[in-house]
């Protein structure tokens, strides 16, 4: 079922005239809660990360990144990526264009960046993964782009062991799930404040994604002009997006 719906949306991008950039963006129920979903598959489309521009200074904002590709390309999609500090430096590992920005980090901490196991979300030459981190730091990865945060919510099928059915605590939360054969990856961003457990099970129950990867909560923003989408809110860290030529 998976590989179909891979198949059938670079179809799709090919029908429309997108074989180069294709994200499709969709608002969808799971369990009587509103969620807004993108896909983007493999080879359709040039999907990265962003943190600051040449100067150094934090892009921050999806006009900025969207201004700093001007005047060949612009955004088609994009969400914050990951847990940042004060300054909006990543609290993790972060790397751009094939050069590392900031460090792996592999021990429990404070917050839910610190609730173990967290992972790496991963653009590749040839797929997407979601990694959990101590697994990444065993061995090399090929990363183009790579964003730690946490915690997974998702691993290997199962949720989170934190994770409980009767959470009180709920917030406007975002992540990113990968297809089992890592040719799409699906973003997710919920419309309506939800729990842990309530936003893994999306991942898992309805996405299919054996692993996936939450990035944040209460400041997780969306920008998705096709569904005339574009969450304003205080200055981002890591933001993920997709390009397409102007």
């Amino acid at each position: 079922m998976k590989s179909i719906r891979s198949a059938l949306l670079a179809l799709i991008a090919c029908v429309a005239g997108t074989s180069t950039a294709f994200a499709a963006c969709r608002d969808q129920v799971f369990q009587g809660q509103s969620f807004t979903i993108c896909d983007v598959v493999k080879g359709t489309g040039d999907l990265r990360l962003f943190l600051s521009a040449p100067d150094g200074t934090p892009l921050g904002s999806f006009d900025r990144v969207d201004a700093s590709l001007a005047p060949r390309s612009r955004l088609r999609f994009a969400m914050n990526a990951g847990m940042y500090h004060a300054d909006r430096t990543p609290v993790g590992l972060f790397i751009a264009a094939g050069r590392q920005v900031a460090g792996l980090v592999t021990a429990a901490g404070p917050g839910n960046f610190g609730l173990l196991p967290n992972g790496v979300f991963c653009i590749g030459a040839d797929r997407f993964g979601v990694i959990e981190s101590r697994a990444f730091a065993d061995g090399p990865k090929d990363c183009t782009y790579a964003s730690q945060s946490g915690p997974m919510l998702v691993i290997g099928g199962a949720l989170h062991p934190r994770f409980l059915p009767d959470a009180t605590s709920r917030n406007i939360r975002n992540g990113v799930g990968v297809s089992a054969d890592g040719q799409t990856a699906i973003f997710a961003i919920s419309n309506q404040p939800v729990s842990f457990y309530e936003f893994a099970r999306l991942f898992r129950d309805q996405l299919h994604t054996p692993n996936a990867l939450y990035f944040d909560g209460s400041i997780s923003r969306l920008y998705a002009p096709e569904l005339g989408r574009a969450d304003p809110g205080l200055p981002m860290g890591p933001i993920v997006g997709l390009v397409i030529s102007r």
